[in-house]
């Protein structure tokens, strides 16, 4: 029976899985179920009475964390931020349905201060959805403590209070007390809740920091203000309860968007669920994404980074073979490592405040162990290739290093020997009897002499030309194009380049004009050197009898070979009869 195959979010090739399906179907079903709240709430509303503005931003909270939520839910679904701000929406919604409902009302008084619980619960969990460190585990269970304990002699000792119905005493002094204690442990909350986010926005990262402005900028004014606006901002300007109530609510109401800007600016990129990294292992080769884009998509953070372990030299590399340095976990970096068979094979490095639970990064890496094996051998290929590309381009240098010694050997000393043996030889020619025969073995002596230093001078041209060390690469090709006994052109563009691109440029051009006079029977030729974009464009073209191969000969597949250990290329085009045009490509930063 043939198997239809559906694709996902994650990559074309990856089947979604059944959970995610199941977890799209469950985020409608909540949508549904929050719209229908909020309408509610708007209907029975008493738009006639004065608080019907203050009562207008109870749906308004509703549906703006309903959003977040969802949003947030739908991105990372192996987080916990999404489900949190959902619960501090339907807190926001108990907290005010008692105003529209009186059968609710108790409700309503047991959840009156429980949305800034949640506030401060997110505050301190974003964006991992998970509460990081001593001091904010502490903070956040001692807001919801203030927020449902020390909220309850409101109504249990006030028959005359929010809600009569729970009232069991009639204890004055209790519900003055426990509304001065809740004072005091919501200003000691919300100003530690402060100095933690501003101490996350200082050590944060410049990429992290973007992420967490929005949100912890906002919440830092916002926690500051929710005590001021009480006991403050009140007193000072006579503030009815109803405004102070009104203006900490559109407060809270403004927490989710600025949940939602840290998403928009990175901090929630879509994950899928780890079910797809099994399916993404069976892909194609040619649809499967990229290794570490794929473990990106499922975890959701934008700068994590897979390293290969290399046993034979005990380091990590990257994914292009590059070695990179031992890491160390720390508060902002997590690290696991990835075995297979009891050995290991890499690492996974990831931004430990946007994925709160390694256990997370731990199954991926189980998950995805036989992959990063053959990624590891990958990557491990790569690295050997680079050093052998090293290798070669240490040796090219090196010979060329010694051409250039041994050309200045020979011009330095035997060249010099043997110029001074001719003189020496002509003083003794004309020292003799002009008639006689050591007159003319003198002669003969000097004549040989200049033969040889003329012989030694096309060998030291061979090896490395006086020009090219001198003056470059330039005045070297000029050099060789004003020695051709073809009319030969060159362009030229002077320019400082390595010594081995130089060499490596010389000998292409003086192989071509050397293949071009030995057989080509051309009656003209073209030199050309051009600098583009870090590459040095050499080229040279004659009009005559074509028919020239790149494997026919030493001389063509010597000069193919040296481009190659440069990472050049070169190509050559020679119909019979039309002329043969070389050109070579010789990146020029090594």
């Amino acid at each position: 029976m043939p198997v239809t195959r559906r694709r996902t979010a994650l990559h074309p090739a990856v089947t979604r899985s059944t959970l995610a399906r199941s977890l799209d179907r469950a985020l409608l079903s909540l949508l549904v179920a929050g719209v229908l709240f909020a309408l509610l709430q708007f209907a029975l509303i008493p738009y006639g009475s004065p608080e019907a503005p203050i009562l207008l931003l109870f749906p308004v909270d509703l549906l703006i964390y309903l959003a977040a939520g969802l949003l947030a839910w739908y991105r990372r679904p192996s987080n916990r931020l999404g489900p949190l701000i959902l619960a501090a929406g339907g807190s926001v919604f108990l907290s005010g349905i008692g105003t529209t409902l009186p059968p609710l009302v108790p409700i309503a008084a047991v959840a009156a201060t429980l949305p800034l619980a949640l506030v401060v619960h997110l505050l301190h969990a974003f964006p991992s959805g998970r509460i990081r460190g001593r001091v904010s585990r502490t903070t956040v269970a001692a807001a919801y403590v203030t927020a449902l304990l020390l909220q309850a002699p409101a109504y249990l000792f006030d028959p005359t209070g929010p809600a009569p119905q729970l009232s069991v005493a009639d204890v004055p002094w209790g519900v003055a007390a426990g509304s001065a204690v809740q004072g005091i442990a919501g200003v000691a909350i919300m100003i530690t809740t402060a100095v933690v986010l501003a101490h996350r926005l200082l050590v944060a990262h410049r990429d992290q920091r973007r992420v967490l402005v929005p949100l912890y900028g906002y919440g830092i004014v916002t926690v500051l203000f929710l005590p001021l606006s009480t006991h403050l901002l009140a007193p000072a300007f006579g503030l009815p309860s109803a405004i102070v109530g009104g203006l900490q609510l559109f407060a809270v109401t403004l927490v989710p968007i600025a949940i939602a800007l840290g998403m928009l600016r990175g901090g929630f990129a879509r994950t899928g669920e780890l079910e797809e990294l099994g399916t993404w292992l069976g892909a194609s080769g040619a649809e499967r994404p990229a290794l570490t884009a794929a473990l990106t998509s499922t975890l959701g953070d934008p700068s994590l980074e897979v390293w290969f372990w290399m046993p034979q030299r005990e380091t990590y590399v990257d994914v292009q073979g590059d070695p990179v340095a031992e890491p160390s976990a720390s508060a902002r970096r997590g690290i696991e490592v990835v075995e297979l068979d009891g050995r290991r094979i890499g690492a996974i490095v990831y931004d430990a405040n946007i994925v709160g639970e390694a256990e997370l990064v731990r199954t991926a890496g189980r998950v995805l162990a036989i992959a990063l094996d053959r990624e590891r051998l990958t990557a491990e290929l790569m690295a050997s290739r680079r050093a052998l590309q090293f290798s070669r381009e240490r040796l090219v240098g090196a010979a060329d290093s010694e051409r250039r010694r041994i050309a200045q050997d020979l011009h330095d000393s035997l060249q010099m020997q043997l110029v001074l043996l001719a003189l020496e030889a002509q003083q003794l020619a004309k020292g003799a009897d002009p008639s006689g025969a050591m007159a003319e073995r003198a002669t003969e002596l000097r004549k040989g002499i200049d033969a040889a230093a003329a012989e030694l001078r096309q060998i030291v041209h061979a090896v490395m030309p006086a020009a090219l060390v001198e003056r470059g690469l330039a005045a070297a090709v000029q050099d060789l194009a004003d020695r051709m006994p073809i009319p030969t052109f060159v362009e030229l563009e002077s320019r400082t380049l390595p010594p081995a691109v130089e060499s490596t440029a010389y000998f292409v051009v003086a192989e071509a004009l050397t293949n071009a006079v030995k057989h080509s029977e051309a009656t003209r030729i073209s030199v050309r050197l051009a600098h583009r974009n870090d590459v040095l464009h050499v080229g040279v073209r004659d009009d005559g009898v074509g028919g020239a191969l790149l494997n026919r000969g030493a001389g063509l597949r010597g000069i193919a070979d040296r481009v190659d250990v440069l990472e050049g290329s070169i190509t050559i085009e020679s119909p019979p009869g039309g002329g043969t045009d070389i050109h070579a490509e010789v990146p020029c930063v090594l």
